[in-house]
């Protein structure tokens, strides 16, 4: 019987812990596609499952990763042939459904994305859900009326995952953006990859009103916390924030003035379970309008053995960009 490697993860006497493993075809979960995996990505939410601390996974065992790019081994979807080069993120993969953490996945064919013109599988998982949430942040923002033309759109968190892509993909579409990060040393990183303004969010002076300076037109924000309640104050006239993200906190203290007296549209954002037509429509985009131009600068490609160091290195917020996972 073929075997093939996966990084799985197990709770046994409620401790939860993450190995390397062999597996066949047969121990995965079930599914009409078959999906050679030829690159995955780190996620946040990757990193706080393998250990169990973000209490991510709702499955035991389960292959993690909640990424993959591949190509389709065998399929009993007549949508899907052999050869099909495609993506597949979200829904329960690596939470409930065994992952892309392994070099074969078999999963529903009502997860999976062709693989659009303009992307190749590699530049797919460099972007991955960090980069489709951005994506979705703009279609959604720019549904809701905001253009380049509106004033400056601010990116907090900008030198994480969701951040940087945001960075360049509102860049890409003619967008004055600003970055807000916790990093300074990475200011001329971040002009690099297309922001105008770098703000130091430690030298932030938030204020206490209800009201603050109206500065921005748009907000992706993938921190929440006291930062998503500062963008509420300081929204322009009918400004738009995409939230999609917590590191910040869960918990959001603000007042209903913005949203009365300015017209502030807060959009909710979710990857994981989002209609296929919209999602489409963003991977189109990241093919093509939205497709940030310094991947290069904002991957580091590593192999499938040191996913545990990325991990590790993620979760001390020593991270910079994505990392793109070569399978075996």
């Amino acid at each position: 019987m073929q075997t093939f490697k996966a990084y799985r993860t197990f709770e046994q006497d409620k401790v939860v812990s993450s190995r390397f493993v062999d597996m066949s075809l047969d121990e995965l979960d079930a599914g009409d596609v078959v999906i050679r995996t030829k690159y995955s990505t780190i996620n946040y939410k990757d990193a706080l499952s393998y250990g169990g601390a973000g209490k991510i996974m709702r499955k035991f065992p389960t292959v993690a990763g909640i990424d993959m790019a591949g190509t389709v081994e065998s399929s009993k979807d007549p949508r899907w042939k052999r050869g099909d080069k495609v993506i597949v993120t979200g829904y329960d993969l690596g939470v409930s459904h065994d992952g892309g953490f392994s070099a074969l996945a078999r999963v529903p064919g009502d997860w999976v994305v062709p693989l659009p013109p303009g992307l190749s599988m590699a530049e797919a998982m460099s972007i991955g859900t960090a980069g489709f949430t951005a994506a979705l942040s703009i279609v959604e923002m720019e549904r809701n009326g905001l253009t380049p033309g509106n004033g400056p759109v601010v990116v907090t968190g900008a030198t994480g995952g969701v951040g940087c892509m945001a960075v360049q993909s509102l860049a890409a579409r003619g967008y004055e953006v600003t970055a807000l990060t916790g990093k300074p040393a990475e200011t001329d990183f971040l002009r690099a990859i297309g922001a105008t303004t770098v703000l130091d969010r430690r030298e932030l002076q938030m204020g206490t009103k209800p009201l603050e300076k109206a500065s921005w037109s748009g907000a992706v924000d993938a921190v929440g916390g006291e930062t998503l309640a500062w963008l509420t104050r300081t929204m322009q006239y009918r400004g738009c924030i995409a939230s999609s993200g917590l590191a910040g906190g869960h918990e959001l203290h603000t007042t209903v003035m913005p949203f009365i007296l300015r017209g502030v549209k807060l959009l909710g954002i979710d990857s994981a379970l989002c209609p296929m037509p919209l999602r489409a429509e963003a991977w189109h985009r990241l093919a093509n309008d939205l497709k940030p131009p310094h991947l290069a600068m904002t991957t580091t490609e590593i192999g499938f053995d040191r996913l545990p160091n990325a991990f590790d290195t993620l979760l001390a917020g020593r991270a910079r960009g994505r990392f793109l996972v070569r399978l075996p």
